[in-house]
């Protein structure tokens, strides 16, 4: 297990290219506004509740639905209940690359203590660090 920013996120398939990431995120956690290059990102709601922005559209998100972030279209999330728990699947390796590559070993099996927004400098290393694995941070979290 480890920590990316404030989510808890484990892979518990991670071979051949194919990545299936378990991410469990606080109220509110939101990434930048992103574009995969490389990879269609296919997101299955586990439990709680998501907001999901694919280009234009906002599409909201119960638990055990799945929708698709598609490579070329920039999307995001936003974790809309108290705690929300899904699975990300990509193929190719990119996006479990760069997770693995930005996060940190978990001290514990639950969410890290809460960080506030980062600052432009740590903005600005991780739209580097995405940069390298054909991730091009492209705007704002969802507010």
């Amino acid at each position: 297990m480890r920590w990316f920013g404030n989510t808890l996120v484990s892979f518990p398939v991670a071979r051949d290219g194919l990545s299936v990431i378990e991410s469990l995120a606080p109220h509110g956690d939101s990434p930048p506004l992103h574009v995969h290059h490389t990879e269609d990102e296919v997101f299955h709601l586990v439990s709680g509740r998501l907001t999901l922005k694919v280009g234009d559209e906002e599409l909201e998100l119960a638990a055990g639905e799945t929708a698709l972030g598609p490579k070329g279209v920039p999307h995001t999330y936003r974790v809309d209940s108290e705690q929300a728990r899904w699975l990300v699947v990509t193929t190719g390796g990119d996006f479990e690359a760069f997770v693995q590559a930005a996060s940190r070993p978990a001290e514990h099996p639950g969410l890290p203590a809460p960080a506030g927004p980062p600052t432009p400098e740590a903005q600005r290393e991780l739209g580097e660090l995405a940069g390298r694995f054909a991730i091009e941070l492209v705007g704002p979290p969802l507010a």
